[in-house]
């Protein structure tokens, strides 16, 4: 399998959590419009691919990714969405030259949910590219230069949270918003060849079922461990009902109810999401290998057909140009003929003017003869 055809050609992928700014950062680079969300409804529904633009000399293209805590997908849709794009970047020769996480500096603390972000993060790229990865802090202009610096020194000392990946080859850098910073953070991956990431080797070349992989093995281990947090609040929860029906309070177990109604919800939420991952890929893989075969099928036929076009094209020229020379051919044979009569024309005129120059003199001697 051949890497990116084209030497020039660099393929990024931008991740990080809801509301990390991924879709700003790259609307500031390639002058896109993706959605932005406001709030904490996240607007990337799927996987986003800017058109390429030029940096440094390269020609870049940026891939926008749904964070693990999308309000608008479940995780294990998450992490199908980015699996299946990249296994199928990478079948079709289209390999990343580096990964940008982005994480938000005004955060008041690195919660849970950002570093099961980065841990699933971790497992799909794998440690040995973590040289090929970017941590950029950004959201410095919410907070104070102090506190800032704080936090980065954290994120950076702590084995909770970022100093692993570091110590693993991976950069930490500041993004202040800016193009130029934007394209700064850029120049320290553009150079980098293009590598294969865990999950493509996993998925494509070791040929394992998604559930199987490291990053669905460490999904798997959270659902679980979601679900057993779930039933431990359903039985506290159940023991809270049985106090109130004892009590006869009214209000407390009709609240209550709705809790175990909502527990109950997630719980099945989660257990479907557990089962359903193999068979989500397996079926969404399915789809988009159809579509790209379709795709594929419409390209050859706009290509033949092109093809035939230009054929008609070249033999409709040919043609033309075999009918031009014909007719230059047909009048230089015309232009000469007209020439030999002109000459024929003026010898013969020479010759009438000399007869009538010779019969009024023999006339004149003929009187005396």
């Amino acid at each position: 399998m051949n890497s990116n055809a084209l030497g020039n050609e660099v393929v990024i992928a931008i991740m990080g959590a809801t509301g990390a700014g991924k879709s700003t950062f790259i609307n500031l680079l390639a002058g896109t419009d993706f959605g932005v969300g406001a709030g904490l409804k996240s607007c990337t529904k799927g996987i986003e691919v800017s058109p390429p633009f030029i940096s440094g000399g390269r020609r870049v293209t940026l891939v926008d990714t749904p964070g693990f805590d999308d309000t608008n997908l479940s995780d294990t849709e998450v992490l199908t969405m980015i699996a299946l794009f990249l296994s199928q970047a990478y079948e079709n020769g289209r390999l990343l030259s580096g990964v940008i996480f982005l994480h938000r500096i005004s955060d008041f603390r690195v919660s849970g949910v950002t570093r099961r972000n980065f841990g699933l993060f971790r497992n799909l790229c794998g440690d040995e590219n973590l040289n090929h990865v970017v941590i950029a802090t950004n959201m410095w202009g919410q907070v104070s230069q102090e506190v800032g610096e704080a936090r980065e020194m954290e994120l950076a000392s702590e084995d909770m949270f970022f100093k692993p990946a570091l110590a693993g080859g991976a950069q930490m850098v500041r993004h202040d918003s800016s193009l130029q910073s934007a394209h700064d953070i850029l120049q320290s991956l553009i150079d980098n060849p293009p590598t294969t990431l865990r999950i493509q080797r996993e998925l494509v070349l070791e040929g394992k079922d998604i559930t199987e992989t490291a990053a669905g093995l460490e999904l798997d281990q959270e659902l679980v461990a979601a679900g057993k947090k779930h039933r431990e609040h359903l039985a506290r929860v159940q023991q809270d009902m049985t106090a109130a029906m004892m009590a006869k309070d009214v209000q407390s177990k009709r609240e209550l109810e709705q809790v175990r109604s909502e527990l109950l919800s997630h719980m099945r939420k989660n257990e479907e999401e557990r089962t359903n991952l193999s068979s989500q890929y397996a079926r969404e893989k399915e789809e988009m290998d159809a579509q790209l075969a379709s795709l594929k099928a419409s390209l050859e036929a706009e290509s033949n057909a092109r093809q035939q076009g230009e054929r008609a094209l070249a033999d409709a020229r040919r043609s033309q140009e075999n009918t031009a020379a014909e007719y230059r051919a047909n009048r230089e044979m015309l232009n000469r003929q007209i020439a030999d009569l002109q000459r024929q024309h003026q010898n013969s005129r020479q010759r009438n003017g000399l007869m009538n120059i010779l019969i009024p003199a023999v006339t004149f001697l003929a009187k005396f003869l």
